[in-house]
């Protein structure tokens, strides 16, 4: 096989969240939350830890496509090793992790040999639970309406952030110069037929904490060197995807916007321009989300 025929997986998992996208609906989001597919952060079932970056996008995709239930993931080999087997016919998901290899080149200019490290992208196939004959889907019902528990949870999150947030006007967004958020009146906002209306006030808010995690004072999030033109949108699909990132670990059914159409044009052509560019919003959105949430258990110990 030549190199121009070696599998990208750059390529296929940009193609597969472009095409589900495309194919989402007008102003829904394939990691919207809807009656199939857990929304929940991906853990896989060997390490108990939760997947990171583009690969929560990926399996979101995929669970979303498929209604499974669970955010449990894992390779054949790690199902087989929990005493699991995956059945017949099942197609596994894809993800991507980096492997780091050492080298050593000869310096063109001083002869002298050089070492370093590279770090590569490997393609990795897993399967949900729900793919597999042996293990026992914890299944949650999930209330019509939203409880009161995970807005309250969403409430001392938001609080502890020591974010500087002033409800009142008539947008959400982040002020650089006055370094705050403003966002309308939380009794302005209302439900619809999958949130309630504090699931899309909350949602809202984690959207705007993001922009407020990326000034140079905190994460020095800085995209227009790589996306020039088209770094207001990378920086959208940042919050977007770094807000869906907070609802799920926090338990809030993210909110569409009004104003999705728009930003789904911009990030497509984005997307489809740069296979990369998903990993770098997923990347730095991952970031974002694990900044927002240690910092939280920081101000909260003290």
């Amino acid at each position: 096989m030549s190199a121009k025929q070696k599998f990208d997986v750059h390529q296929e998992i940009t193609n597969r969240i472009v095409d589900a996208i495309e194919t989402a609906g007008e102003f829904q989001l394939p990691w919207i939350k809807s009656k199939g597919g857990s929304f929940a952060r991906p853990v896989n079932i060997a390490s108990k830890k939760p997947y990171n970056g583009v690969n929560i996008v990926s399996l979101w995709v995929s669970a979303q496509a498929n209604e499974y239930p669970s955010n449990l993931w894992g390779t054949y080999r790690q199902w087989q090793e929990r005493g699991c087997q995956v059945r017949k016919g099942e197609k596994s998901s894809l993800i991507v992790f980096y492997k780091t290899i050492d080298f050593e080149q000869e310096n063109e200019h001083t002869g002298e040999t050089e070492q370093g490290e590279r770090m590569f992208a490997r393609a990795s196939w897993v399967f949900n639970a729900a793919q597999v004959d042996g293990f026992e889907i914890e299944t949650e019902e999930l209330p019509d309406a939203p409880t009161f528990d995970p807005i309250e949870r969403a409430e001392r999150f938001a609080t502890a952030t020591g974010a500087r947030i002033e409800e009142g006007g008539d947008e959400a967004c982040y002020i650089p110069a006055t370094d705050m958020i403003r966002i309308p009146e939380r009794r302005r906002f209302a439900g619809t037929d999958t949130t309630g209306a504090a699931e899309a006030f909350y949602s809202t808010l984690c959207h705007e904490l993001v922009h407020w995690s990326g000034v140079t004072k905190r994460l020095d999030r800085d995209m227009t060197g790589r996306f020039g033109s088209e770094a207001y949108a990378m920086e959208e699909l940042v919050a977007e995807l770094g807000a869906a990132f907070l609802c799920g670990d926090l338990g809030i059914t993210p909110q569409p916007r009004e104003d999705h159409a728009c930003y789904i044009r911009n990030w497509l052509t984005v997307l489809k321009g740069d296979k990369k560019a998903i990993f770098t919003a997923a990347s730095k959105a991952s970031e974002a989300a694990n900044w927002l949430i240690a910092r939280v258990k920081t101000q909260s110990a003290c």
